[in-house]
């Protein structure tokens, strides 16, 4: 059994890696997120990801990375890999973006961690349907407008909403799944969840093109 820590942003991609990991029998040790500092995710709101972690029973992550993002990267993959005893990383990536090599392969590679991609370059379709099957909950949390109109915000990933998804995505010639940014995710309940999290009185926002969930004040 391999010890590998989760990238984690909180969304159906990451939800979905985790549940093949452990299927696999790795032990995950941790989720992490990578952030640079002071963070502030507008499509994976921190204080979300952390009550997913509390409810699925793992430790969060939050490591901080600063220019030059190479170094920085493999400095904490390092200190992770000593502190944890790491064999190895998954992550829920499941596409290039713009042609690009894996920037945590290619991070990990030096330090010998072995990169687990249990998503990698499987059909659409198929990963939508796994999601769906798993009893996996994921909602809009942030939409590009020029993509899907702000409405789609906050909708809950469910049968009908998949199915209107990949129509649109079929006749306007985008990624079902969002691997390009035209949409992102956060999963409120799952395998492992201890109860479900709610979404009570967040709001849409807009900033620019995106439409996100923002979290309601006081």
């Amino acid at each position: 059994m391999s010890r590998v820590i989760l990238l984690w942003s909180g969304g159906k991609d990451a939800m979905l890696a985790l549940c093949h990991a452990r299927q696999a029998g790795h032990q995950v040790m941790a989720l992490a997120t990578f952030a640079p500092p002071e963070p502030r995710f507008l499509a994976h709101p921190l204080p979300l990801v952390r009550r997913q972690a509390e409810a699925l029973g793992l430790p969060h992550l939050l490591v901080t990375i600063e220019a030059p993002f190479e170094q920085s990267y493999e400095t904490e993959l390092s200190r992770l890999q000593q502190e944890w005893n790491l064999d190895g990383v998954v992550t829920g990536d499941i596409d290039s973006v713009g042609g690009a090599p894996n920037w945590i392969r290619e991070r990990c590679q030096p330090l010998g961690l072995t990169v687990h991609t249990p998503l990698w370059q499987q059909s659409r379709q198929a990963l939508l349907a796994d999601l769906l099957a798993r009893g996996i909950v994921a909602h809009l949390s942030c939409v590009d407008t020029r993509v899907l109109a702000p409405e789609w915000t906050g909708r809950t990933l469910d049968a009908a909403t998949l199915a209107e998804l990949q129509q649109l995505a079929a006749i306007q010639g985008f990624d079902a799944c969002g691997e390009q940014g035209e949409y992102h995710t956060m999963v409120t309940d799952g395998p492992g969840f201890a109860a479900p999290l709610r979404l009570d009185g967040w709001l849409v926002a807009r900033q620019d093109h995106l439409a996100y969930l923002a979290e309601p004040q006081g």
